[in-house]
This record gives structure tokens, sequence and C-alpha cells, in this order.
């Protein structure tokens, strides 16, 4: 810690050499551990995670690739800790480069084992499509937003429950495919109005369509990578046509009664 005066150290020191910590902790107490999962909509798995006053959020991004030459029987992983410069002074210049290589150096270990493997938190076989041709990758990204000491197990919970909370679309692979053909990726087959962040954080891809009164469509926009049958596209069209019919009904009433009141008042 820094300006931490001779006095104040030695008492942080005594009360650890008596079991009893400044925040009323045993030495090999935990302080309560907050998560939040689904935080990052964009994402294929993300997390938050607080611990004191130390904040991280971990995100996942799974694309398809292609496996090394060394492993061709399994996925890639990357991982890359960043360090929010107002989340402690220190983290300023050289001080965050030498700290974000040393989390993200220590994160990799931990996942992926050291040189051979052994002890590795993810197996990466799992994360094989075709043999030497096609493979999942998964970038995985930390950021520190508020430092309280800590940081690498609260990178190392966010990170985890980053990863419980990913969802990878099914591959299905044609027996018939070439070599340079891409894989089928089922995307899913259902849509919804009036997403939760939740479910957003689930979602494959979205679509917003304008709608006037009138019922004629003003506009169309798409986000997300996955792809969308133009069938799909066009239900999608027909429901929000319907559905806007009643939101824009349950609009009008809702103005009008705001503007009945403000006038009462």
């Amino acid at each position: 810690m820094v300006g931490l005066s001779v006095g104040e150290k030695n008492f942080i020191k005594g009360g650890i050499a008596q079991d009893l910590r400044t925040d009323g902790r045993k030495r090999l107490a935990y302080r309560p551990i907050h998560v939040e999962t689904g935080v990052i909509p964009q994402a294929s798995g993300s997390a938050r995670v607080t611990i004191g006053a130390t904040i991280v959020i971990a995100s996942v991004k799974a694309e398809l690739g292609k496996p090394h030459p060394s492993h061709p029987d399994k996925g890639k992983v990357s991982i890359f800790v960043d360090c929010s410069s107002t989340a402690e002074p220190t983290f300023e210049g050289r001080g965050s480069e030498e700290l974000t290589a040393e989390l993200s150096s220590a994160l990799q270990i931990c996942l992926l084992g050291g040189k051979s493997g052994a002890g590795a938190g993810i197996d990466l076989s799992s994360l094989s499509i075709i043999e030497g041709k096609v493979c999942w990758d998964l970038y995985i990204d930390g950021l520190v937003l508020s430092s309280d000491g800590n940081m690498l197990d609260a990178l190392g919970a966010a990170v985890k429950a980053a990863l419980s909370n990913t969802a990878i679309p099914k591959v299905q692979v044609s027996a018939e495919a070439s070599a340079d053909e891409q894989p089928e990726v089922d995307v899913g087959r259902h849509y919804i109005v009036d997403a939760t962040l939740e479910e957003e954080s689930q979602m494959s891809s979205a679509v917003s369509v304008s709608v006037n009164r009138h019922g004629r469509i003003c506009g169309l926009t798409k986000r997300g990578g996955a792809g969308l049958c133009p069938s799909t596209i066009m239900d999608m069209i027909s429901v929000a046509k319907h559905v806007s019919e009643q939101l824009i009904n349950e609009l009008d009433s809702v103005i009008a009664a705001a503007e009945a009141f403000d006038d009462d008042s």
C-alpha cells in the first residue's frame, strides 16, 4: 500500500501476528465475493466479480479458427488482462504494463497448465471440431476496474464464472464436406421480443425493425455475427408488425395518461 506511516504499517503487521486483521477478519478468512454473470451481452460469456473494493470483469469471445500444427486435436485459448488507470495510481505507465503481463501470465498458467499441459483448468481437446482443420478459439479478456488487493484471485474467479456463462453454438459437420468448407453453426431457432439483459447475453443475433403506426416498415438493423435465414427474418418482420401495433397503442395510452396527470397537477 502507498502512503502508510510507520505506525500504520506496524499496526497492520501486529494485527496479522495476533490473527486479527484491521477489518476484523482472521488470517485465513476471505472477504465476501459477489459474482454477476452475463454482464456483457455482446460476449459469448462474461462475469463481474467484486471482492471488497476490488472489481474486475472477464469476458469470453468464441470464434472458429484453425488448430495449431503441433496440437491438431485441440482448440486455442488466449488471455489478456488490462488495468484501468483509475483503479490505482500505480497502474499508470510501465507499472501497468508489468502488472498486466504478470496477471495474464499467471492466468494463462492456471487455465492451461505448464508446457506439458499438466494441471490445466480447461480441456483444450473439448474445443476441437475437425482435427487439424477447425477448432474453437477462445479469447478471454480481463479488466481491473478497481483495486483493493487480491486482483489475481478476483480475475481467476471472474474468468471461471465467465467460462461457466459461455454459450458456444453447436457445430454440425457434414460427412461430405470438403476440406475448405466451413462447418455449419447452429445459431438457434427461436426469437423473442423485449429481451432482458440476461437473455441478450445468450443471443447470437438481434434484429431491430422500425414500424410506423400505419404498419409500414421504416427500417431494419441487425446486430451480432451469426447469420439468419431470409425466411426467419421475414417471420421476425411479421411478428414485429403485429407487436408494434400493440406497443404503439399502449404507448399512446400511457402518454395520454401522463399528459392528463400533468394538466391536473
